[in-house]
Order: C-alpha cells, then sequence, then structure tokens
C-alpha cells in the first residue's frame, strides 16, 4: 500500500474526529468555540490541504499541523478542561480516535517531507556531479 494513501486516510479520518470533538465541545458549550467561522476554515484549509496537496510539501506540512492538533486534544482535555464535565462515552472515544489518528499523521507526514527533502538533496547532488568540469 502506497503510504500516500495511508497519510490520505489518516488524516481525513483525524479530520473527521475533530469535527466530532468540536461539535461535542460547541454542546457543552466549552470556553473558545462560539466563532464558528474560524473552525470552518481551517477545516477547509486541512480538507484542501490533504486532498488537493497531499503529493506535495505544503499539503505534508498542512497534515503534519493538522495531525499535531488532533494528538494535543487527549493532553489539553486530560488537563481537567471539559472532560470532567463531558459525562459521555462518544466524547471520550473521540478523544482516543483523534489523539491516535493524529499521531498517525504526524509520524506519516513527517516521513513523507523527510523522504520528499531526501529525494530533493540526492537529485540536486546527482546533477552537480554529471556536469563537465570547466577550467577558466
Amino acid at each position: 500500500m502506497k503510504h500516500n494513501v495511508v497519510l490520505t486516510v489518516a488524516s481525513l479520518l483525524s479530520l473527521l474526529f475533530m469535527t466530532f470533538h468540536l461539535t461535542h465541545d460547541v454542546i457543552r458549550q466549552a470556553e473558545g468555540t462560539v466563532a464558528y467561522p474560524i473552525p470552518v476554515l481551517v477545516f477547509a484549509l486541512w480538507l484542501y490541504g490533504t486532498l488537493m496537496l497531499s503529493d506535495r510539501v505544503w499539503g505534508h506540512v498542512i497534515m503534519l499541523v493538522g495531525g499535531l492538533f488532533g494528538a494535543g486534544m487527549i493532553i489539553v482535555h486530560s488537563k481537567g478542561f471539559v472532560v470532567g464535565k463531558s459525562g459521555g462515552f462518544f466524547f471520550v472515544w473521540t478523544m482516543f480516535a483523534l489523539s491516535t489518528t493524529g499521531w498517525v499523521t504526524m509520524i506519516l507526514s513527517a516521513r513523507g517531507l523527510w523522504t520528499t527533502f531526501r529525494s530533493r538533496r540526492a537529485a540536486r547532488l546527482a546533477s552537480t556531479s554529471r556536469m563537465p568540469a570547466t577550467d577558466h
């Protein structure tokens, strides 16, 4: 299986779980969830980066940041923010699923960035080694 496909699926799952999470926060009226347009813009950028830029550096960066936010949600909520008042199995399950897919997204996008930079460097070194030496 291609790593890019796995990264795309992991990023889409992280995005899905993040929307579940934010929806639950809005229903519970958690602080900071009142500004609806901001998360929608962030989710749209994340979705665009995942679907349209998945084979480019900017796509990997967007998915890395999205994965970081996804992985970090369980840490934020384990400090006592909302989780004590959540009262729901689905919210806690979403936190575990979001954190897991967030970590996988981060790891795979970091791997994609590393591979891209490594292959660019190798191509650059190969092109400079093929050029004939010029004596002036």
